[in-house]
């Protein structure tokens, strides 16, 4: 069930836009057992089979496997070892929210999709070299408690989520609020949504929306 996810989120990055070519990468944890399944390093999404996907202990030992895992398999643990309530991780490289990475800006909430779904900023992390436990490090705290994403310096974005469906949600509201943001700044002065009304709105989307 779980590695058939993977494989099938892996084509579902690259068919979004969300990345290219082999970068980015995917993992989701078993609620169940704490296990973390992963993608594989340097591998076509298109390509990838079950075979293929890594099975791993957050404590970062491999149980299952027989190819590499991600580059950036400390950061995928260092999120699930901070937050409890997390079981999918979606790293990805789209063009707009790698523009403010590159900024090393943060993106504000400037649509009410972003205030519902982001919160009132998504942080950008310090730089750190890719697969490093300093990097890692960097993404945790950037994310810190509440958030569901971060930017990564130079480099891409995290997005977070309960499960696989939320955290793809995350990832393109981001690239969606990152696009507007980045076009809204070349025409004039963005209006940026106060707190009370993101509170409001972030409360409802996560606790109030849709059916239970």
């Amino acid at each position: 069930m779980y590695k058939k996810l993977i494989v099938d989120s892996g084509r579902r990055m690259l068919n979004s836009g969300l990345t290219v070519e082999t970068w980015g990468n995917i993992s989701a944890r078993d609620k169940n057992t704490g296990l973390v399944y992963l993608t594989p390093s340097a591998m076509s999404y298109d390509i990838i089979c079950e075979d293929d996907i890594i099975v791993a202990k957050t404590d970062g030992s491999i149980v299952e496997g027989r190819r590499k895992p991600t580059v950036e398999f400390e950061l995928h643990l260092g999120v699930y070892n901070a937050r409890p309530e997390i079981n999918a991780v979606v790293h990805t490289h789209p063009v707009y929210s790698q523009i403010f990475g590159a900024l090393r800006e943060s993106i504000p909430a400037v649509i009410d999709e972003a205030a519902q779904i982001l919160g009132a900023e998504t942080r950008c992390a310090r730089y750190e070299l890719p697969g490093t436990k300093e990097l890692a490090a960097a993404c945790v705290e950037a994310l810190g408690k509440n958030a569901y994403a971060c930017l990564l310096a130079n480099h891409g974005a995290v997005s977070i989520g309960a499960d696989m469906n939320a955290a793809f949600r995350v990832a393109k509201v981001l690239e969606m609020t990152a696009q507007i943001y980045a076009q809204a700044r070349m025409i004039g002065n963005v209006h940026i949504l106060d707190k009370k009304s993101v509170d409001y709105m972030h409360n409802f989307a996560y606790n109030q929306y849709g059916q239970k």
